[in-house]
């Protein structure tokens, strides 16, 4: 009998647990996960039959740093606490945890159940304290040995990237040279599609422009692939906006080396368990930061600037005060605005059909339910025009001179778009010259090759073609930016900014940004007496200017008209219409609010506001429709035929005021004595229907 294996271990399964750490570990470290599937024979030796012993492997490549997304040593610890497992094989306390807490609610579990553990080095019983003090220290000792290897390598990680040596993948537009060092690609294609980027950034603004540029020009941008068939070669696709963000906000491309970007952090997940996550740090937090390292695309204060432009293109940041870029909307102060009474940004709304009526508003009170109201409802163009007119005149003495840089400008532009198609060009005519040459190269008794060969030249060709069909029509639609033609235009034009500003080619989303260029923020006050909004300005340089504007009748404020405009109507509704109410002010050349001639809906719309009652002009005599079919017991349509016929005598206001009847004592018996006329005759068609037989006679 072997001592610390007992009758009553041999009669339960032996379970046997291997793992690995890493996938890699797995493939090149095979001598390990040999050893421990060896650990059936030696369960063999010491008595248990070959049915009675479960391999568990299923945690192969897995860490052991956590329980979570290890299946086999969850199902491990929940057959040792329900007493079905006699003995845990492993070969060492490091492949079953390295975690202190796992490993030892284990021991308590295998102690509880008289479940013995058993590695290379011996047996052991939980329930033993000798025992369970040694795996306690082996368990410990596991966890330390985790934590010295980690600490040595992050330290060499650490140390050779406070040198700027430690290399790691680097983003396109970059390559390490035979001395390690970073330098620019040496495709000066890809250099310049990079660069490319980088203006249309400054350009547009934001990540969606940078997009939205390269799709219309039809230009793609490069990826490098690292590791497998294609390690090391470029990749031209689409360019999306998450790469958009992954360049501008990578700090390589200004020049710096860093490293801890991204740290991985222990949290708690909703149902207890650890996890670990990556986490993007602040510029204060990084381990490394080498400014200066290389030669970068942009300069570190240009970075800076990006990021901040980034950050407040963002909505739904925290601490988002202003809008983010400039939009395609119809308000021209859109992300400038900030309310005076609570201080918040004032959003934009669109009204009317199709949203063709902007408005500024500020609802942050009311949505917080601190207010009933909002703080602020004002009409975008009340706003708009004061400052744009402001605008235009401080930059008249410059006209010209913006007129000549706008060309110049579009040149620059036209002209980088037209770079890259060229080298694109150049790289596919490359690629067929070199699918030429292989094919003139290979052996012609060798059909095979020959024939695939000859196909990539041919499909060269054709990519070649194609590209230049492409950027054929891409100069079609184009054409030359500013010829000379509109050179002469456009220094015309320079000469009456206001018109230009104001022509149809003039895009919303350019005149915000031109307004953007001169205007950091505007504060609303709405003053309270008087009907008007002071527009503080705050420009670029720092200078202050108060702006008044004056809030018209039909601003969102309700139409307000004299007290005694009211009473007047209040007292000529007592006997008069609405149309003759209009007509009499209309005669006394009375003018509404809005300054035109006064109309039924007017009346009526004052009427409903001051709850002026409608007039009552039926007189004591007059009888209603309803009145008198009540009266002789007959249906309205009775009535009406009545009516029509002009059998009764009516009166009314006007086309669609209701039907007012006046009848005297001869015209009432008149209608009493047809009533029963028409009642006894309706009865002797009826009696003479009911005798009637269903074959036809009587």
């Amino acid at each position: 009998m072997i001592p610390k294996i007992h009758p009553t271990h041999l009669q339960k399964p032996a379970y046997i647990y291997i793992r690995q750490s890493t996938m890699a570990q797995v493939r090149h470290h095979q001598e390990s996960t040999q050893r421990q599937y060896a650990l059936r024979d030696r369960a063999i030796a010491l008595g248990w039959p070959a049915d009675r012993i479960r391999i568990l492997d299923r945690d192969l490549g897995v860490s052991a740093t956590r329980v979570n997304g290890r299946k086999d040593f969850q199902s491990l610890v929940a057959d040792v606490s329900m007493r079905k497992v006699g003995a845990v094989f492993s070969l060492e306390a490091s492949r079953l945890s390295r975690s202190s807490a796992d490993w030892h609610r284990l021991l308590e579990l295998c102690a509880l159940t008289d479940t013995a553990i058993i590695d290379e080095d011996g047996i052991y019983n939980p329930a033993d304290f000798n025992d369970q003090l040694l795996l306690g220290l082996k368990g410990t000792m596991s966890q330390a040995e985790l934590h010295f290897l980690r600490a040595r390598l992050q330290g060499g990680k650490r140390n050779k990237a406070r040198k700027g040596e430690l290399k790691f993948p680097l983003p396109v537009g970059f390559v390490h040279d035979e001395a390690s060092s970073i330098v620019f690609d040496p495709d000066r294609q890809v250099r310049h599609v990079v660069r490319f980027l980088f203006d249309s950034f400054q350009q547009t603004g934001s990540a969606y422009g940078v997009v939205h540029r390269f799709s219309k020009a039809g230009l793609q941008f490069p990826k490098r692939a690292y590791g497998g068939a294609w390690n090391g070669r470029l990749i031209w696709g689409r360019l999306t906006g998450s790469r958009v963000l992954g360049v501008l906000k990578n700090p390589v491309y200004a020049g710096a080396y860093v490293h801890g970007r991204y740290q991985s952090i222990k949290d708690i997940t909703s149902d207890g368990t650890l996890c670990s996550k990556v986490k993007k740090m602040p510029i204060c937090d990084w381990t490394v930061l080498i400014r200066d390292h290389h030669e970068g695309y942009i300069s570190w204060e240009q970075f800076m600037s990006n990021e901040q432009l980034l950050e407040r293109n963002r909505t739904n940041a925290k601490d988002t005060l202003l809008g983010g870029p400039a939009r395609e909307g119809l308000a021209l102060l859109q992300g400038l605005l900030l309310c005076a009474h609570c201080g918040r940004r004032i959003t934009v709304r669109y009204k009317g059909n199709g949203g063709i009526y902007p408005i500024y508003e500020c609802n942050w009170r009311r949505r917080e339910a601190l207010s009933s109201h909002g703080c602020l409802h004002l009409r975008c163009d009340l706003a708009d025009q004061p400052i744009v007119g402001r605008v235009l005149e401080v930059i008249r003495p410059k006209q010209i001179e913006i007129a000549i840089k706008a060309m110049e400008e579009l040149q620059k532009r036209q002209n980088s778009i037209d770079t890259q198609w060229r080298m694109k060009i150049e790289r596919a005519q490359y690629e067929t010259h070199l699918a030429q040459r292989r094919y003139e190269e290979v052996d012609p008794a060798n059909r095979l090759v020959a024939a695939t060969l000859e196909r990539r030249w041919n499909e060269a060709l054709i990519k070649f073609e194609e590209i230049k069909e492409i950027f054929s029509q891409h100069q079609r639609q184009k054409g030359s930016v500013v010829t000379e033609e509109q050179k002469a235009e456009l220094r015309a034009l320079a000469r009456d900014l206001p018109r230009l500003w104001k022509a149809p080619t003039t895009k919303a989303k350019d005149r915000k940004r031109i307004l953007r260029l001169f205007i950091k923020d505007i504060t609303v006050e709405k003053l309270p007496a008087p009907k008007k909004v002071v527009l503080h300005v705050r420009w670029q340089g720092g200078a202050l200017e108060d702006i008044p504007v004056t809030i018209p009748p039909n601003c969102p404020d309700q139409i307000r008209y004299p007290e005694a405009i009211v009473e007047r109507i209040r007292v000529l509704a007592r006997n008069h219409t609405d149309a003759q109410i209009a007509s009499t002010f209309n005669q006394e050349k009375i003018k509404s609010a809005k300054g035109s001639t006064f109309t039924t809906n007017i009346i009526r719309w004052i009427r409903y506001k001051h709850r002026i009652l409608k007039p009552n002009l039926k007189r004591p005599e007059e009888l209603t429709v309803s009145e008198i079919a009540k009266k002789f017991a007959v249906s309205r349509h009775v009535v009406y035929y009545w009516i029509e016929r002009k059998i009764i005598t009516t009166r009314r206001l006007n086309a669609t005021s209701p039907y007012w009847i006046t009848l005297n004592a001869g015209k009432e018996e008149q209608l009493s004595e047809w009533v029963k006329k028409s009642s006894k005759i309706n009865k002797q068609l009826t009696r003479h229907s009911q005798t009637i037989q269903p074959g036809g006679a009587e």
